[in-house]
């Protein structure tokens, strides 16, 4: 604690925050990348502090919100099969599928089980080899890897009845989809710091030169969101575009080569659907073909399965930038944190979310 003491020192937030006044002089929209940024800028207020003409939007950057409805169709679909225990992460529990979700099936008599680590997965289809065990593999770079060893794990254990149902996504391509849209009002990125670690800052260099955007690697503390915007600002001021590390103390331009390796042993990249979004090329990782044993989509046959988004949720806009959560008319009335429509309502790192919680219900 007396180590994060000064990334939430009030002083010196107060002090970025003079920094920021002191460097805008026109209006600019920037863009924090990841869900735990958006919940630590509503948390601390960070957002109503800034000066006029900083506008915050809230990326795609929650691996529940963009899990898209078809992958939680299908994985509904294996957990439901006799033989079969389904593993996931808690957060995933409730996110709700076309009809159900995860709880609910497992409320009917499904064997869902929660893990803390997918190491626990394989664990479970060690000890019950005559069953079928499945863990719901999602997230951006920052859980690949660890997904990633699980399913190396049991291949060199031989468990075929060790399988992944995975939806991971990548950072640069969302962030390219998002400047290419009609109506993008995004002129710079805070990037998620824990990305980073994982991949490098590397990645967003020809991204930035492309559409001649500021991308800042920042953390989730307020003070390390205050420097984030600070750089961003400066840069957008003086006209200038690249990939500046505002998250040093954690990120470094190489990231982590050891995940890295791991991740490209076992998934190759691929077009990937994004919830409320649509399709993204090359924005996602899906498992090689050479250990297809251990793919649950194709061991269970359920790619067929495709499901059309609701229309009365407008998280595909919220996840762009394009609109804030109470622009949607259903925000905080038919959609609730306990009766979500939709995946940025149910996530805890959803923007919906978060907005609810801080009671952020007013806002335009």
């Amino acid at each position: 604690m007396k180590y994060l003491a000064e990334f939430r020192d009030p002083k010196l937030a107060r002090a970025l925050l003079d920094e920021i006044a002191g460097a805008v002089t026109r209006p600019w929209t920037i863009m924090e990348i990841c869900g735990g940024q958006t919940h630590a800028i509503m948390r601390h207020g960070l957002d109503q502090l800034l000066p006029d003409g900083i506008t915050l939007v809230h990326g795609p950057g929650c691996p529940v919100c963009v899990t898209p409805l078809e992958t939680i169709d299908r994985a509904l679909a294996i957990a439901a099969r006799p033989g079969v225990i389904f593993t996931s992460f808690g957060d995933m529990l409730r996110v709700p599928g076309s009809r159900d979700d995860l709880l609910r099936i497992k409320s009917h008599g499904a064997d869902v089980r929660m893990v803390y680590s997918p190491l626990e997965a394989v664990k479970l289809a060690r000890e019950n080899p005559d069953r079928q065990v499945v863990f719901l593999a999602v997230g951006f770079e920052t859980t690949a890897p660890g997904n990633a060893m699980a399913l190396k794990q049991a291949a060199a254990e031989g468990l075929a009845n060790f399988s992944e149902i995975t939806s991971h996504v990548l950072v640069p391509p969302a962030m390219e989809a998002i400047l290419t849209a009609p109506g993008n009002r995004v002129q710079g990125f805070l990037a998620a710091g824990h990305v980073c670690a994982i991949m490098g800052t590397t990645q967003y260099e020809p991204l930035a030169a492309r559409h001649g955007v500021p991308v800042v690697p920042t953390g989730f503390e307020p003070v390390d969101i205050l420097r984030g915007i600070l750089q961003t600002v400066r840069m957008l001021e003086k006209g200038e575009h690249g990939v500046v590390n505002a998250y040093g103390r954690v990120v470094r331009s190489e990231g982590n080569p050891a995940a890295r390796a791991v991740v490209d042993q076992v998934y190759t990249v691929c077009d990937r659907k994004w919830r409320g979004i649509g399709m993204i090329p090359r924005s996602g990782l899906r498992i090689r073909d050479e250990l297809a044993v251990h793919d649950a989509e194709k061991k269970f046959a359920v790619n067929g399965i495709t499901t059309a988004e609701p229309t009365v949720c407008i998280a595909g806009k919220i996840l762009q930038g394009l609109k804030k959560p109470p622009e949607c008319p259903a925000f905080g009335k038919e959609c609730t944190p306990l009766h979500p429509l939709g995946a940025t309502m149910v996530s805890s790192e959803g923007a919906c979310a978060a907005y609810h919680k801080y009671a952020r219900k007013g806002l335009p």
